[in-house]
């Protein structure tokens, strides 16, 4: 396969089914290097290791190089997956929290291949919100994690903290360096979710947008090696993991950063539903119920997508969504011609299983030439590998 993987092992009683996941992993045809911590030394020794991998096993961050390269940039740079395994929660805080002082967290720190983490600890320690902390910091930032079983622990107890089986860890590492990186070198700006117009400090205008499906064409983009930068609205949804969030509230505030990021982008997928109108005026203290009827007039938002599609370039890919109730065909190809679009994906809001608060999707994708994709129902992250698969062709055409 000519894949590099790195395996980090620390010091856990579980170290001894790292050498299982070695063996698994040069059976598979993967060139391993392992480092080991100094508290992993203490729990098996390193000519196991490096028999089982055929590579010499770094231990200590002083030792003699034996190579000219610097030895932690050199294994950094040539992992196509860093496995750390088993994962204490001492080296998880560590790296949660950017301390390197010894050769396994340095060379975690300058590597750019994903990181796969495999904890095994006592419960009461997993559990601790310290530790579950440290884990949600690092999935937000991109890395990898095996869950830890359920099962008798080496101290006696009996709960979750066991190592996942090896033959677990190398399945998830396959799957990991199989996935297509097919946008590698790609930018891409996504937008998603709805805006909130404050009328006073307690209400505001919005609207039903979930942002399920942007945070889906995040998701995939990210998980297939671009480089992606989502500019959210207000949601409840997990953070997608390996992308640069920046959340706003307003319409202004979506207008601000998205023109902020576009000259960056290769491609911008422009999903959010964003408010056409705002309140005129804004009132600093709650406004008071009173006997009459009370109006609120509106003025108009800037179009975000209008002034892209003014300010395309040659080699830039624009996409935009189109929520419908009726006419949906007609009114979609209006906004591709009027907004400068390369293609729109037009919803019919009418359709079960179709629009917001949904994790399924009906479209239509039309682009600028006239073509017409029907996209029957199917999981959002579905259609949103479609939707990049086909910027994806423009961007190269």
């Amino acid at each position: 396969m000519n894949k590099n993987v790195v395996v980090g092992v620390t010091g856990g009683i579980a170290a001894y089914k790292a050498a299982d996941v070695v063996s698994r992993l040069k059976k598979h045809g993967f060139d391993v290097n392992v480092i080991m911590t100094k508290s992993a030394q203490q729990f098996v020794h390193p000519l196991t290791f490096q028999s089982l991998s055929q590579n010499y096993v770094v231990t200590d961050m002083f030792e003699e190089p034996k190579t000219w390269e610097v030895e932690h940039i050199s294994l950094a740079n040539k992992a196509d997956l860093f496995l750390v395994v088993p994962t204490t929660a001492n080296v998880i805080g560590k790296i949660a929290n950017g301390i390197a002082d010894d050769m396994l967290t340095t060379t975690i720190m300058a590597t750019r291949a994903p990181v796969m983490m495999a904890p095994a600890m006592n419960t009461n320690m997993y559990d601790n919100p310290i530790v579950q902390g440290n884990i949600e910091k690092l999935k937000g930032l991109g890395f990898h994690f095996i869950e830890p079983a359920v099962g008798r622990l080496a101290c006696g107890d009996y709960g979750k903290g066991k190592l996942a089986e090896p033959e677990a860890i190398v399945n998830e590492a396959i799957k990991l360096l199989a996935m297509n990186k097919d946008l590698e070198g790609k930018k891409i700006l996504v937008t998603a979710g709805p805006t909130k117009e404050p009328i006073d400090p307690v209400r505001y205008i919005t609207n039903h947008s979930s942002g399920k499906m942007g945070y889906a064409v995040a998701e995939k983009a990210a998980a297939r090696g671009a480089q992606v930068i989502l500019i959210s609205g207000p949601t409840n949804l997990k953070k997608p993991i390996g992308v640069k969030i920046i959340d706003i509230n307003t319409a202004n505030e979506m207008y601000k950063a998205v023109l902020d990021h576009f000259e960056w982008a290769d491609i911008v997928i422009k999903s959010a539903a964003v408010a056409d109108y705002r309140p005129s005026f804004v009132s600093d203290n709650k406004i008071k119920k009173g006997d009459n009827d009370f109006s609120i007039q509106l003025t108009r938002n800037p179009d975000i997508l209008m002034e892209l599609g003014k300010r395309k370039k040659n080699n830039q890919v624009l996409v935009g969504f189109a929520a419908e109730t009726q006419n949906i065909l007609e009114n979609a190809k209006k906004k591709i011609e009027k907004k400068n679009l390369d293609f729109i994906v037009a919803n019919d809001l009418m359709k079960k299983g179709a629009g917001f608060n949904s994790d399924t999707n009906i479209a239509t994708i039309i682009d600028k030439d006239g073509y017409i994709e029907h996209c029957e129902k199917m999981e959002k992250k579905e259609l949103a590998d479609k939707i990049l698969d086909k910027a994806k062709i423009l961007l190269e055409e």
